[in-house]
């Protein structure tokens, strides 16, 4: 069972982010239900890695969306009077603010959502809907700010709960062009060449966390990026050129 909640889409509608997506939000749209996907498959799944654990089975984006493909087919069978849609990663809704508000978790100062059972490793998926669906308030909590995600930060890109996408790591990873030598000697210090995963792992609320349900990512599972031949559109790096994560392979060193 995934871990599920819903909130008011009246609590979130000025909180909504300018995209394409932003269509397909149902008229007159009433509830959001909102699930996680959690993908920590254990840490003997990442022995050696080079991707962030993300990245390590097949796009997320495929697996979360075939399985808010088939809610939504039920949900419309069932309420055949109303709208339901689904959106994840590619959402015009703050993700994180309407899982926190449908209970499933804690906002850590990394700006991750943060839940009892999986930790932070979590995708978080969304169906709107015109169905009025009764809820229970909840307010907007935050982890218990000890500090380490932020003191640990392989190029300082966190303070007091932001994020600076021009420092973040994660994002240096992703940019197109050549880097910056300073840019290009956290790839080689980190020996990751997509993603980071650093405010995660060192946070003591992702400690004996529960590994996924969800049998797609183990069977999807591919820890280490070695070449041109593990390149291929069921990636969740895939969005991105294929130079792109060639030239950090190249500039880690770790070219096995």
């Amino acid at each position: 069972m995934l871990p599920i909640g819903v909130c008011s889409f009246e609590k979130i509608k000025s909180d909504l982010f300018e995209c394409r997506a932003k269509n397909r939000i149902p008229v007159n749209a009433k509830s959001v239900i909102v699930y996680l996907f959690p993908y920590y498959l254990g840490e003997e799944y990442y022995q050696k890695s080079n991707l962030s654990k993300y990245a390590v089975p097949d796009d997320y984006h495929k697996i979360c969306g075939e399985y808010l493909k088939k809610v939504v087919s039920y949900l419309k069978e069932e309420y055949p009077d109303y709208s339901f849609e689904y959106f994840c990663d590619n959402s015009p809704i703050n993700e994180v603010y309407a899982a926190c508000l449908s209970g499933l978790g804690v906002k850590g100062e990394n700006s991750l959502l943060i839940n009892e059972t999986y930790g932070s490793f979590c995708f978080i998926g969304e169906i709107v809907t015109d169905l009025d669906i009764t809820v229970e308030e909840n307010e907007i909590k935050t982890c218990f700010q000890c500090g380490l995600c932020e003191k640990n930060c392989i190029n300082n890109a966190l303070y007091k709960g932001k994020v600076d996408e021009n420092k973040c790591f994660s994002a240096i990873t992703q940019k197109k062009g050549e880097l910056t030598e300073a840019e290009a000697e956290l790839i080689r210090k980190s020996k990751c060449i997509w993603g980071c995963d650093i405010c995660q792992n060192i946070c003591p609320m992702n400690k004996s966390i529960k590994t996924t349900p969800i049998k797609e990512f183990y069977k999807t599972a591919k820890a280490v990026y070695k070449d041109e031949s593990d390149y291929n559109k069921n990636r969740a790096f895939s969005w991105r050129k294929q130079d792109v994560i060639e030239r950090n392979l190249e500039i880690s060193g770790c070219k096995f």
